[in-house]
């Protein structure tokens, strides 16, 4: 009887350990804070010498200069594209999902699913704002494939800011309340409400057209008359990425002292400006919808939580990679899936991850891929049509030089990216 004792306090004493030690990792897990801008590149931001009109935006400043600004990071050319690689870690030949308005299968694990299913459910998962990977197929609840939580824009882009369709739940609803506004309160609500780690995925739909006036106090661009045709669009262009720094100030404030400093925040664009505010020295043909770099080389600031490292760092990231990064942050031993590589380890030490990025395009009329040793990028049209740049020389791709007779160097340079290109995408 005595040994019987013996071996229940024993096995109550593991118990209690293992739910303390459990206890402990969650609790030291950090709050992770993903936020999209939609339809913004470098141009259209601080902290880069693209573009001589630049917003007033304070907050995102402040997480790019507390933290690290990532400048060779490569998106896909649309937001759809963008959006599916990131939460799936896959290149978009594998999901087919290559523009905007293509649909991810229902089969695919996302991002969310993954980090649940691979530490015991520890995080709470949100998705808020612009969703834009079912293509136009409302039957599907973005919740059927393992979020938490979601509330937003279905598809990708409103008419009109203050009067759009709010998706919840499988229901659409009609919304009058300012779109940047709304997904940041909505936001805000749900974080308030967890008791454990949470992933908050804000995709906010701002600066994505339509031009429009956002509420005076979130702006510094003046007295802006109701956009018409006709009219240049750089000041509501910018009126609305300053309306999103507003808000994203607004969430930060509403976190208490302790959450905060243990939240990692992410800030990223999903591909470049339309060509109509698109600002020197990107070319109106070389930006959104693109695979030059205005389409593709976006900005990524991360700061917070468990970023030991400021200022620049120029690895070659993919958007890929914010799959297994952020996995590996939430707890997963893991520093590789699919076509995705952590860049976890580059929070606190400085070193090599990538040798070559890549992206690509597949719609009705074009269909194209590229890829860079972080010198030289290749692009290669399915036509036949074949272009190459020295980014070192010509960041801005004026001179394709596969129009001269190229140098031994480019040449060996053209076969390894080549090589690279196949092992890719075979």
């Amino acid at each position: 009887m005595k040994k019987y004792i013996i071996l229940i306090a024993v096995a109550t004493f593991l118990i209690s350990c293992h739910n303390n030690q459990t206890k402990i990792e969650i609790e030291n897990s950090p709050n992770i804070l993903l936020i999209i801008a939609d339809d913004m590149g470098k141009d259209a931001l601080a902290g880069f010498t693209e573009g001589s009109v630049k917003p007033h935006t304070p907050n995102i400043d402040t997480i790019r200069k507390k933290g690290l600004n990532f400048t060779n990071f490569w998106t896909y050319p649309t937001c759809s594209p963008t959006r599916a690689s990131m939460i799936t870690g896959k290149y978009g030949y594998r999901t087919d999902v290559r523009w905007a308005n293509q649909k991810l299968s229902e089969s695919e694990i996302l991002l969310q699913k993954y980090i649940n299913d691979n530490t015991n459910n520890s995080y709470a998962t949100a998705v808020v704002g612009k969703w834009h990977i079912s293509g136009y197929d409302a039957t599907i609840n973005p919740e059927t494939f393992g979020i938490d939580y979601y509330e937003g824009i279905f598809i990708g882009s409103v008419k009109n800011y203050y009067n759009w369709p709010l998706s919840k739940n499988g229901k659409q609803y009609n919304s009058r309340e300012y779109t940047t506004k709304k997904f940041t309160d909505l936001a805000s609500h749900w974080i308030q409400k967890q008791d454990k780690p949470w992933f908050m995925w804000l995709a906010y739909n701002a600066p994505h057209t339509p031009f429009h006036i956002p509420p005076d106090e979130m702006h510094k661009q003046g007295n802006l008359p109701p956009y018409k045709e006709g009219v240049d669009p750089t000041p509501y262009f910018m009126a609305s990425i300053e309306a999103m720094d507003h808000q994203v100030g607004q969430l930060l404030n509403s976190l208490s002292k302790e959450e905060r400093e243990n939240t990692l925040i992410i800030f990223m664009g999903d591909n470049g400006n339309e060509p109509v505010v698109t600002q020197a020295p990107y070319a109106s043909n070389q930006v959104k919808r693109s695979l030059y770099q205005g389409g593709i080389n976006m900005p990524l600031f991360v700061s917070g939580k468990g970023v030991e490292r400021k200022g620049i760092d120029n690895n070659l990231i993919t958007s890929t990679d914010i799959f297994a990064t952020i996995a590996e942050i939430a707890g997963v031993e893991i520093d590789e899936i699919n076509d995705s590589k952590s860049f976890k380890s580059l929070l606190s030490e400085k070193k090599s991850i990538r040798k070559y990025q890549y992206s690509e395009m597949k719609n009705e009329k074009n269909d194209a891929w590229t890829i860079s040793d972080g010198t030289y990028k290749l692009l290669v049209f399915a036509n036949g049509k074949e272009e190459m740049y020295n980014l070192i020389n010509d960041p801005y791709e004026k001179n394709n030089i596969l129009n001269s007779v190229i140098s031994t160097i480019e040449k060996k340079s053209k076969e390894e990216l080549e090589i690279e290109l196949s092992r890719i995408r075979n």
